[in-house]
């Protein structure tokens, strides 16, 4: 399992907001396509999958903040 985790984001911020997942729990990942959405207070960006494999849970919903070095969700590689 591969836990994604939301990365430094640069200086001075904090956290993230959760805008948008682009896969569902039991869909098939890969590599490198964007995961979610993220939105801070200086700008939206894409997380791209750390691995394939198939979304098994998201630990961050959507409009949840989550603070840099949280799980965002489990990947199950394949």
């Amino acid at each position: 399992m591969v836990e994604i985790i939301l990365p430094e984001l640069g200086d001075n911020i904090k956290n993230a907001t959760v805008s948008y997942w682009y896969f569902k729990p039991g869909d098939k990942v890969n590599k490198g396509e964007d995961l979610v959405e993220l939105t801070t207070d200086k700008a939206t960006f894409n997380l791209p999958s750390p691995s394939s494999g198939v979304l098994s849970d998201i630990k961050a919903r959507e409009g949840e903040i989550v603070n840099v070095g949280s799980s965002l969700g489990i990947i199950k590689e394949s």
